[in-house]
């Protein structure tokens, strides 16, 4: 049998991914940088809790639609009345998650399936809400300061929050690492980024996050990512069907799938919907 290993598009190893929550007016200067040197990812939105006018602080509806929509970031559920959910009952939390998701479907035209939960609150009652109302992944305020690839899609850790002393470090440890001459460390890695951008106002530090996209910007050996691109691509990788002798490689899934032999390290891709022979 052969060793495979995931590989990012386009046979990268590296990824990168932000996840900012509560749909805030500082949004909108935070995408402006996130474009400039190329970054996606993810925004949770609590539908029941737009401003009603102007504000300086939270997003009407009308302005969240034009910031998000036409965006390549993606939008996903943080609860209508944001509720804390280990903290409620099941009728109010499923309350609290399909509402949001079905407002979000219906003012973006388009499937929501992620979320971060609210106030970093969940438990197992919580999760079993999530998969009834359709949602596939959500992430957590858990930290590992590692680039590990989630593995518990509906508990999903984070490398850190921005506001994390040792982020550029982390940044630089993720850039720098990997030795071409070692297959093994070219194993996939995942760098998550979260956070909510009215602390950069708060606090008076834009430079944090204008410091770390500068740096890890714009690198062809990294592949930018929203969360729903992430979990979209590594699920397409699991359901790959493999011949008893490991290799034929059939994909039946809508995307494409790189990947990488660990012994010869030799690529190949496995288009949509086709089979290949492994060498």
């Amino acid at each position: 049998m052969k060793r495979i290993l995931m590989c990012w598009k386009d046979f990268k190893h590296k990824a990168l991914t932000l996840s900012y929550d509560d749909a805030v007016v500082f949004d909108k200067r935070l995408i402006q940088i996130m474009d400039k040197h190329g970054l996606k990812g993810t925004f949770n939105l609590n539908s029941g809790c737009f401003a009603k006018e102007k504000n300086p602080r939270k997003l009407t509806q009308d302005e969240a639609v034009e910031l998000y929509k036409n965006s390549p970031h993606e939008v996903a559920v943080h609860g209508v009345k944001h509720l804390s959910l280990a903290e409620v009952d099941e009728g109010m939390a499923t309350y609290d998650i399909i509402v949001d998701r079905r407002n979000l479907e219906t003012l973006f035209g388009r499937v929501v399936k992620g979320m971060a939960y609210a106030n970093g609150s969940f438990d197992d009652k919580a999760v079993a809400v999530l998969k009834s109302c359709g949602i596939s992944y959500a992430r957590t305020v858990v930290s590992t300061e590692t680039f590990d690839v989630p593995t518990d899609w509906l508990r999903m850790p984070a490398t850190c929050h921005h506001n994390n002393p040792r982020l550029m470090e982390l940044a630089q440890k993720f850039v720098e690492e990997g030795d071409p001459s070692y297959p093994w460390s070219r194993r996939p890695k995942l760098f998550y980024l979260w956070g909510h951008s009215y602390e950069f106002n708060d606090n008076d530090n834009w430079e944090v996050i204008e410091k770390f996209a500068e740096y890890i910007g714009g690198r062809e050996d990294i592949w930018y990512a929203t969360n729903g691109e992430i979990y979209d691509y590594v699920k397409a990788y699991d359901n790959l069907e493999y011949s008893t002798d490991g290799k034929i490689v059939r994909n039946p899934s809508a995307l494409g799938v790189y990947i990488r032999e660990y012994k010869t390290w030799k690529e190949y891709y496995i288009p949509s919907g086709e089979t290949v022979v492994l060498e």
